[in-house]
């Protein structure tokens, strides 16, 4: 059985927590590949909105088992704080949530390495959440790294002693002011670790292979974007893992050829938290008012987003380097009520027109092309089924489904997980 992936195609947060969620009850397995608590999936039901950062988003469901992939970083401190807030929803959570012993772990000191590092950089800091992820991910690579299944050694603390240690040298190295009290952080550490180690620890990449010999349907979630990927997004402006479709493989220890359906989300118009260059953004009232009706806040973070058109040339690139087979265009609702919409199908780069994704997307560089259509007044939030939606969005949809030559098979209206139309 094929493992279907579920990616973002955009700059993050285009609502993979609601698909994930509406999708679930198609699958038995889902399962996180990359990322930490910097991602924020929000969902919607029964009149309740939950934010989850590192728990997959099939929690709710029942019957679906939930897998934190070796590809995940881990904060045992936010990680107890998510189970916090779902006791009152009364699940097994030792039966349905599953944890990678090859998943690695962030340490208190990382998070202060991310401070102190950001600080460093200035004005040209890269708008990191400070979550620890990038030394985490740094020390992954540079073979430091501490992972779930070393907390089940007798001599786990002393691997953590001598990590943190060497942490709190490298602080001193940025010759910043960066306040802490340690001390304090690693009782709450070690705290949570103990709530941490009560949980099912797992060698994901077998329980997986058993899986799909078993004929069980598995969906891989994916946290931030696309164009946040560490080789294929807008880099330095971007996260630490591979948020792509390869990224799933590596974070799971998926074969290639075992990748089915590759599910890609995106907004129907444009945002980005944080620094990086966003040709199609908006500093007018149209910006002001896709930021405003559509609730732009990160769900993390709590900054607001950067809003702006369609990016078609953006969004070409990350389905053709993901290999997506279906779209799900998210937020359709938010445009309601714009006379005029405007899709950037091309760019002017340095004079020249090109329709791919050049290596430098800064403002200096290019410009975007636009191309014009009709909108749309009616109030889709109500609407159950796409006979329903306006001529002005089916246009609208059957344009970008002409441009990036694949079909989108969902339009949502709004965030509850009843408001999806299915096409």
């Amino acid at each position: 059985m094929a493992v279907d992936l579920l990616l973002g195609l955009q700059w993050g947060d285009e609502g993979k927590g609601k698909i994930v969620d509406v999708l679930t009850e198609n699958y038995d397995i889902i399962a996180r590949f990359q990322g930490g608590p910097n991602a924020g999936h929000t969902l919607e039901f029964d009149g309740i909105k939950h934010v989850l950062h590192t728990i997959p988003s099939g929690i709710f469901h029942k019957g679906a088992m939930n897998i934190v992939g070796n590809g995940v970083v881990i904060d045992p401190v936010i990680f107890q704080k998510e189970l916090e807030n779902l006791k009152k929803f009364n699940l097994d959570i030792k039966s349905i949530l599953l944890i990678s012993r090859k998943a690695h772990l962030i340490l208190p000191t990382h998070r202060l390495l991310d401070a102190a590092s950001e600080a460093a950089k200035g004005k040209a800091k890269i708008g990191s959440t400070l979550k620890g992820i990038g030394p985490t991910y740094m020390d992954k690579t540079g073979r430091n790294g501490m992972r779930v299944g070393d907390l089940e050694f007798s001599d786990w603390k002393e691997k953590y002693r001598n990590l943190a240690d060497k942490h709190e040298a490298m602080i001193g190295f940025y010759n910043v002011d960066v306040q802490y009290d340690l001390e304090e952080l690693e009782a709450d550490f070690f705290k949570a670790v103990e709530e941490l180690k009560k949980l099912t620890f797992i060698d994901s990449e077998e329980y997986l292979f058993k899986a799909q010999k078993e004929g069980k349907k598995i969906l891989a979630e994916g946290a931030q974007g696309s164009l946040l990927d560490i080789d294929f997004g807008t880099y330095p402006f971007v996260t630490s893992s591979n948020t792509t479709a390869a990224g799933a493989c590596t974070g799971l220890g998926v074969a290639p050829n075992q990748i089915g359906e590759v599910k890609g989300i995106f907004k129907a118009y444009t945002t980005r938290v944080g620094s990086g260059p966003f040709p199609t953004e908006l500093f007018d009232e149209d910006g002001a008012t896709m930021g405003r009706v559509g609730n732009e806040f990160g769900a993390t973070t709590g900054r607001p987003r950067r809003c702006g058109w369609l990016d078609l040339v953006a969004l070409k690139y990350a389905v053709q380097i993901n290999g997506v087979t279906e779209l799900m265009m998210m937020k359709g609702d938010v445009l309601s009520g714009f006379k005029k919409l405007k899709v950037c199908t091309a760019y002017d780069y340095k004079g020249e027109k090109i329709t791919h994704l050049p290596y430098n997307i800064e403002a200096e560089n290019l410009t975007p092309i636009y191309t014009e259509m009709d909108g749309w007044a009616a109030d889709l939030t109500k609407m159950t089924s796409a006979d329903q939606l306006p001529k002005a969005l089916n246009d609208y949809i059957q344009f970008l489904e002409k441009e990036l030559e694949v079909p989108i098979k969902i339009v949502s209206v709004g965030p509850d997980r009843k408001q999806t139309i299915h096409r």
